[in-house]
């Protein structure tokens, strides 16, 4: 066995002995593991919360091909995309080519982009830095303008993050998201990287 797998095999065994044995579905546990072992925070099996159709919902959309839409850059540079390309998806990232327009319309990039992809065969957004962007992305769903089949929403920070993740996690469509302050790209990237991982068997 390579060093490299061996010491994230230790890593993961670590992890599940720490872990306080919460219920989660058998989908959903290598997800908050492969999160704990991102980011080495184990309050994420508190904070993270699922929609029970979430996990299936991201494997269907990556199946068929689709597209996964980023927020920022650094979400778009941790995800794998040899795993994403060998089902025919692409990783869509606008937000360097919305300056001009944002300032304009008097948006934030992050909502500039989202508004600017929504025709891109979307099947998961993923959403690991911007609150602005998880907000625009539910204002064009709940208008009927945009229909990912999975909303991954775990934005950092101390304004507007929490309350955006709040209102995501009262949604009646798939979402996959982190209450409260806590989030951050390492985490959407975990997320992304840990459906992958499922989808290889």
């Amino acid at each position: 066995m390579a060093k490299g797998i061996e010491i994230e095999k230790r890593s993961f065994e670590i992890i599940a002995s720490r872990m306080k044995k919460k219920t989660f579905q058998e989908l959903e546990l290598p997800i908050v593991m492969r999160v704990i072992h991102a980011t080495g925070d184990f309050d994420f099996e508190d904070n993270l919360r699922f929609h029970p159709e979430a996990i299936k919902a991201g494997i269907r959309a990556l199946k068929d091909g689709k597209n996964i839409l980023v927020d920022v850059n650094m979400v778009a540079a941790g995800i794998n995309r040899r795993l994403l390309e060998r089902w025919g998806g692409s990783i869509i990232s606008t937000i360097s080519e919305v300056g001009d327009q944002a300032m304009e319309e008097g948006k934030t990039r992050a909502e500039a982009a989202i508004e600017k992809t929504i025709d891109e065969k979307i099947g998961i957004v993923a959403i690991g830095n911007a609150p602005t962007a998880l907000l625009k992305t539910m204002e064009l769903i709940d208008e009927g303008r945009f229909k990912p089949e999975l909303v991954i929403g775990v934005p950092v920070g101390f304004v507007s993050a929490g309350e955006s993740k709040e209102a995501l996690a009262k949604k009646t469509y798939p979402f996959i998201t982190s209450l409260g302050r806590k989030g951050g790209s390492p985490v959407a990237v975990a997320i992304v990287n840990g459906i992958l991982r499922l989808m290889q068997g």
